[in-house]
């Protein structure tokens, strides 16, 4: 196979083994897959995926041996990758990688378990079809470059060949087979952003199809269906329709060294992640000088471009999962409740004093904030009280970064509280499944996650 970045890439996926992955990056792929699976049974309180998971039903057979985890119900690879994807995402709790700004896990364990639970595969080839997915898609998103994610949603764009990695690892596919899926994948590859006008649903759409695209692309070169040699950085591919500063070097940066999936972060609260910085660093203004919301006159954002590009549309949320957009929104949130989370959004996001705040919030593009950006998301803000008093907040790390994670206990507690919300699981019946998944490594067959 002629060498060239989406070669190479290929053959990493195809050829990547158990025994070459660190310990701890094993256990931070556990850890992810944790989390992944509270916030795919989080979207079973979700319109959107109901819709999506009717739509499944009919079009698909009523029994198989994949899980779809907000119905219960088996059936095949397909259909359950693509319910499942669809609720991963919902919530807006799956993981993010910042340097890629790609949410992996809502596309690439979807596509995975199905696979897994069909084929009769253990769990140290689940966990390194992960890991191939992982890789790939973060890599993928990174060459992309920011000039894409301001009109692409790049979870459903590099996250179409993330699920087609790790699938394609899954069925055990030869490097040529790898990128002839390559080439599938990133030929169907979609997701604008233009439905945070009109607060639409298609971001469940775009993870439904990114993880169901991803494996029939996988399946298909299986099968010796064959696509495009240079889908990401050839003349008529990818970048070039997607992108105006790629960089084909990230894509194979380090590759087998640098493992970037140990890089994401899982998320705090149930917003858009381009606001958790701010909520984080107005959360520590408000604690450390102890102030009520009727204290607090304005607050000034201080974000990077790409905070500015996705949420400045949303200027009057009308939906919960429009407001997770909202900077005003998110921020009021956290000053009348400390939090913002799936409560506080669902019983008070459209509240007469969450809605006075968020007139109250404006962002301001900083210059130091985007130098950083997407590697470092900082988060500073400006706080002025109605007496005249000005405070400056500042993160470096928001909650959930690598250097500010979450333990295996708060993501436990987070998946607790998902389910909760979402009545997809019982207590007792989630701490089974962590059993399963902290142990997941010594499975011989992956089975169901739940009864």
């Amino acid at each position: 196979m002629q060498e060239h970045p989406s070669a190479t890439l290929a053959h990493f996926a195809a050829t990547l083994q158990f025994e070459d992955i660190p310990e701890p990056v094993l256990r931070r792929a556990e850890d992810l897959m944790l989390d992944w699976f509270g916030s795919a049974l989080a979207g079973k309180a979700g319109r959107p995926v109901q819709i999506i998971e009717a739509f499944a039903r009919q079009m698909g057979p009523t029994e198989g041996p994949c899980e779809v985890l907000v119905s219960r119900a088996g059936t095949t690879p397909l259909f359950a990758a693509m319910v499942n994807a669809a609720s991963s995402h919902w919530a807006e709790q799956d993981d993010v990688h910042n340097g890629s700004v790609f949410h992996p896990a809502a596309v690439v364990f979807p596509a995975v378990l199905a696979l897994a639970q069909a084929n009769g595969a253990s769990g140290r080839e689940l966990l390194t079809a992960a890991v191939a997915g992982y890789e790939v898609g973060i890599r993928i998103g990174e060459f992309l470059g920011r000039s894409h994610y301001r009109i692409f949603h790049t979870t459903g764009t590099a996250g179409t060949v993330a699920a087609a990695a790790a699938a394609g690892r899954i069925l055990k596919l030869t490097p040529e087979q790898m990128l002839d899926a390559f080439g599938s994948a990133g030929t169907q590859a979609a997701g604008l952003w233009e439905f945070l006008r009109d607060a639409a649903d298609s971001k469940q759409l775009h993870t439904a199809k990114a993880a169901s695209d991803g494996l029939m692309a996988a399946c298909l070169a299986q099968a010796g269906f064959t696509g495009a040699r240079r889908i990401l950085e050839g003349k008529q591919g990818m970048a070039a329709g997607m992108s105006t500063d790629a960089d084909a070097a990230r894509l194979t940066d380090r590759l087998g060294q640098r493992w970037a999936l140990a890089e994401t972060s899982f998320k705090f609260h149930a917003s858009c992640r381009h606001t958790h910085p701010a909520a984080d660093a107005l959360l520590q203004v408000i604690n450390e000088h102890h102030l009520r919301p009727e204290q607090i006159a304005r607050v000034t954002a201080h974000v990077h471009q790409g905070a500015i590009d996705v949420l400045g549309p949303v200027t009057n949320p009308q939906t919960v999962h429009q407001a997770k957009f909202s900077m005003g929104t998110v921020l009021g949130l956290i000053a009348q409740f400390h939090a913002a989370g799936m409560k506080e959004f669902n019983d008070a996001f459209n509240d007469i004093a969450i809605r006075a705040f968020r007139d109250r919030v404006t962002m301001q593009l900083d210059e130091e904030v985007d130098t950083a950006y997407p590697l470092r998301w900082i988060g500073k803000v400006t706080v002025e009280t109605v007496d005249g008093e000005r405070f400056e907040g500042r993160v470096d790390e928001p909650k959930g970064d690598p250097g500010n994670t979450l333990s295996r206990e708060e993501l436990e507690s987070k998946a607790l509280r998902l389910a909760e919300f979402s009545g997809a699981a019982s207590s007792d019946e989630m701490h089974a499944a962590f059993e399963r998944l902290w142990h997941i490594a010594r499975a011989d067959v992956v089975g169901r996650l739940l009864p």
